[in-house]
């Protein structure tokens, strides 16, 4: 799942201890919020539009609109800042910026977050693109399938292929 991977990981391959930290901050606002973190290629993406729409409510004190409805009165807002914040802590671009998970463990598990950590920008907000990637698509259609290959600077290309209509 390409919204959960770091982007070290996803573009380069590079693992490390923070590789999972990014994941687990996705995970967090995905459990906040309700919404799948999708990354958009065309825009030189790199940490997908639910991080970037957690940031822009976390910069502006909204970050209870993350909130998923279907959680209704079920929570506390205190808490779900708390958690959204440290959740855009772990998902930041840059490895080097996010907290160790023994760190988040204590942001968690302490009363109030007193962290002097603030998350980042994502890049893509700042730049516009957050890289060079240039990227190229293929759709190719017949009356029963449709081909879609897309190949970008990156080592990694990806083929889809949906039946429209299958034989039965």
């Amino acid at each position: 799942m390409c919204g959960y991977k770091a982007p070290e990981y996803a573009s380069r391959g590079v693992y490390s201890l923070k590789t999972d930290v990014f994941s687990f901050g996705i995970l967090v606002l995905v459990i906040i919020s309700g919404r799948k973190n999708t990354i958009l290629d065309k825009r030189g993406d790199t940490v997908g539009d639910l991080v970037r729409d957690a940031w822009h409510m976390w910069k502006d004190q909204r970050l209870h609109e993350l909130v998923d409805p279907l959680l209704g009165d079920g929570y506390e807002v205190a808490e779900i800042i708390k958690c959204a914040q440290v959740a855009l802590l772990c998902a930041q671009e840059d490895p080097a910026d996010r907290p160790a998970m023994t760190d988040v463990a204590a942001m968690l598990n302490s009363e109030n977050i007193s962290s002097p950590m603030e998350p980042k920008q994502p890049a893509a907000l700042i730049h516009g693109c957050a890289g060079t990637h240039t990227t190229s698509t293929y759709v190719g259609q017949s009356s029963r399938t449709i081909d879609i290959t897309i190949t970008s600077s990156s080592p990694i290309s990806t083929r889809v292929r949906i039946i429209l209509d299958p034989e039965v």
